[in-house]
């Protein structure tokens, strides 16, 4: 384990000038925390943190940033607070070790969900100060490197984690040489078959070409010196990962791989790199379609370089990559390279701030984050961060000229989003060089969009389909359900108007306000959407507004029809005709499960029962005749009819026919998802008992750790009564999820 001098001695080979009493005091400090603490390896857990810091010099990164490496998981495991190191290390210190610790104790329903809110904060904290970045990254490079002492399971996640969000997260910051090195230690857990595989046909082919390296990096030697170039030549073999993922995209053979070599050309000014490249194409065919020139046109991480392929000298593919000596510095360290931290500055509260002025890769993260965070769910937080990392860029231009990056693969709507979520929003066109494109065209390099927009225009939900961006699909969802929502607040809005003039009474938005507590709903909005969508009734909302109005209709139960969305669904005093039969006007009334069923077109004294998912009034209903048993009543759109499509002759026309002054329950079933904690099925049935509902039967089968699955069936009144109960349900906080099940 590296000694307390080691480190020091580390920092001023590069920084003589360190605050060699920062570091001695944060070492004595975590030493003592971590104590006796061991890691799965046997060794003692003070070693962890040392080889961050370890890493972070390797660097040349301040002695404030080695510092909060040696501190960052104190806070997480052990005694220390954040109090505490703010007191001893100062506010500053304190903030990028809390950014740097896990959430804890998060009531979400899944796993994932947790991963997510944890990434939400660690983003978060990284856009304020990019250190809490390189602290995490090196953090988790070595615990990588230290994985085998894991179990399985938990190694797989880790390195699943690692694969999906660490690595190419490094690779957006530019810290190219990390993000390798991640992406082959997670490969090796994450496929361990494929791993060895293809390492050891690397080490064939090395050991079997092991002079063509060399032979190749002569040539290009002379090949400099005759056109007097002044580069340095570095040949290597490319690694497993990249090799595996090759061939997975192009479904080629390992023998099919042609570019298995790589050589980078380290040259001392802009102007020799383009010298070099001279030379080379002048020498050597280039492969059409692999030239890149990322000194013109650099990424959004920063990295430049001039990517090229061509025909060498032994008739081999030679991919070739020529950038100077400080672009190559980049290309290795990312924002780590930058000279504020080289220069010891980082310690200040604005270094981030500068760094996001003068670093395209940080801009770019806070851009990321803040579009990111629009996000409605955990889930849908973590899987817009994956498509933001994920993808290779293309680089395209708006007609006056600005440069727009994004993912490989993106379409105009993504370019739209790009430029302003507004002008995403009023896409209805593109031309792209000029010509009218479809918008689901695949952009490429160097492409110039023009938007056309509309002020009419609402994206259709199935843009989320066609987009590769987070930021487009988050977009799109947002403005679909305020769409939607829209609609339904109309609908209900003129429902309310006439129920409240058949009232007498005048309807206004405003006079909904103070019972919104009554209504159980955020704002009048959604008032006016639950009753559009027939959540809510126009009577339920007149109660509330009116508290001693009465209903003084007299049209009878069997010709009243509900308004609103669901104006056609309710069957009381509808016949529900079928081809080929009448209907009967007798009213016998049978006895089921629940005692006497009032249900009008039973010929003949048989006995009626409800299909195992029950049936309401306000139903549209269909009786199966059960020979030798009776008739069950089934709800139209009940899949368990299916069963009879070929047997016509046992369909029954019923229809309900409620006597209201003898009202009784019916049955009906439901669905529930619930968090799997102590009292959730109490606040549950609490619900259904506040609601007059009343529990028959109820089965719960677990389907994850963390959540169980719930099926209850019920008795209530009617339709309008199961619809408001299941939308108090889907209130309740312990309940992630509810439907009516029909089958």
């Amino acid at each position: 384990m590296m000694r307390q001098y080691e480190l020091v001695e580390r920092v001023q080979r590069y920084k003589p000038d360190v605050n060699e009493a920062l570091l001695n005091k944060a070492y004595v400090y975590a030493m003592q925390k971590h104590g006796h603490q061991k890691r799965a390896s046997g060794d003692p857990y003070f070693s962890h943190p040392l080889e961050v810091a370890a890493i972070l010099t390797d660097m040349h990164l301040d002695e404030s940033t080695i510092a909060v490496a040696l501190l960052h998981d104190t806070i997480e495991d052990t005694t220390a607070t954040r109090q505490e190191i703010d007191q001893l290390f100062g506010p500053d210190m304190g903030r990028l070790v809390e950014g740097l610790t896990k959430l804890k104790k998060l009531d979400l329903v899944s796993k994932k969900a947790e991963q997510a809110e944890n990434l939400r904060k660690l983003l978060l904290a990284i856009s304020q100060d990019v250190r809490v970045l390189l602290v995490k990254l090196a953090d988790r490079l070595h615990n990588m490197r230290t994985l085998d002492h894991m179990r399985d399971d938990k190694r797989l996640r880790i390195a699943e984690e690692t694969m999906d969000i660490y690595a190419p997260l490094a690779g957006r910051m530019g810290m190219q040489d990390m993000r390798d090195e991640l992406e082959e230690l997670s490969f090796r857990y994450i496929n361990p078959e494929a791993y060895k595989a293809v390492t050891e046909r690397l080490a064939e082919l090395s050991e079997r070409n092991r002079h063509v390296i060399g032979e190749i990096e002569k040539a290009l030697d002379a090949l400099f010196t005759r056109y007097d170039v002044k580069a340095e030549v570095k040949g290597r073999l490319k690694k497993s990962w990249s090799v595996f993922r090759k061939m997975e995209a192009k479904a080629l053979s390992f023998e099919q791989l042609s570019d298995v070599f790589g050589f980078r050309v380290i040259t001392e000014s802009v102007e020799d790199c383009y010298k070099a490249l001279c030379a080379i194409h002048t020498s050597w065919a280039m492969v059409p379609g692999r030239f890149k020139d990322y000194i013109s046109t650099p990424k959004q991480n920063d990295y430049r370089s001039i990517h090229t392929t061509i025909v060498g000298p032994s008739r081999q593919r030679v991919e070739l990559q020529i950038r100077t000596r400080e672009m190559h510095h980049v290309a290795e360290y990312g924002v780590a390279a930058h000279s504020l931290y080289k220069d010891g500055q980082g310690a200040s509260n604005g270094v981030s701030h500068a760094i996001s002025k003068e670093t395209n890769a940080y801009a770019w993260l806070r851009q990321t984050i803040e579009a990111l965070s629009e996000g409605d769910n955990p889930e849908e937080f973590l899987e817009n961060t994956k498509l933001e990392l994920f993808r290779d860029q293309v680089f395209c231009f708006t007609p006056k000229g600005r440069l727009i990056a994004l993912p490989r693969g993106a379409t105009p709507i993504d370019f739209a989003y790009a430029v302003h979520t507004d002008v995403g929003d009023s896409c209805v066109g593109a031309k792209v060089n000029g010509r009218i494109m479809p918008l689901m065209t695949e952009l490429k390099n160097g492409d110039e969009v023009e938007i056309i927009r509309s002020k009419a225009q609402v994206p259709p939900a199935a843009w989320e389909s066609v987009v590769v961006t987070g930021k487009a699909r988050s977009a799109i969802r947002r403005a679909t359900k305020i769409a939607i929502r829209k609609q339904y607040s109309g609908l209900g809005t003129r429902i309310l108007e006439r129920a409240f003039e058949r009232a007498g009474k005048s309807f206004t938005k405003d006079a909904l306000k103070p019972v919104l507590h009554r209504l159980a709903r955020k704002d009048v909005e959604d008032v006016l959407s639950a009753v559009g969508r027939g959540e809510l009734s126009s009577l339920d909302v007149m109660k509330a507004v009116f508290p001693d109005h009465k209903d003084e209709r007299i049209t009878p139960a069997s010709n009243r029809r509900e308004e609103g969305w669901f104006n056609l669904r309710n069957a009381a005093g509808m016949l529900f005709q079928l081809p080929g039969r009448s209907s009967s006007t007798r009213r016998p009334r049978k006895s089921s499960a629940n005692g006497a069923v009032p249900i009008r077109g039973v010929s003949g004294d048989l006995p009626v029962a409800f299909a195992p998912e029950g049936a309401v009034p306000g139903d549209r209903i269909v009786g199966i005749l059960q020979p030798g048993t009776g008739i069950t009543i089934y709800p139209i759109q009940s899949p368990s009819l299916t069963a009879f499509d070929d047997q016509p002759e046992r369909w029954i026309d019923v229809r309900w026919d409620i006597d209201e002054a003898n009202k009784e329950r019916f049955p009906a079933r439901i669905a529930l998802t619930a968090i799997n904690a102590p009292g959730s099925l109490a606040e549950i049935a609490g619900v259904i008992a506040t609601h007059d509902a009343n529990i028959h039967t109820l089965s719960m089968g677990r389907t994850a750790p963390d959540f169980t699955e719930i099926i209850i069936d019920l008795e209530v009144w009617d339709l309008k009564h199961l619809n408001r109960l299941i939308s108090q349900l889907k209130e309740a906080s312990s309940v992630s999820e509810v439907q009516r099940v029909n089958g």
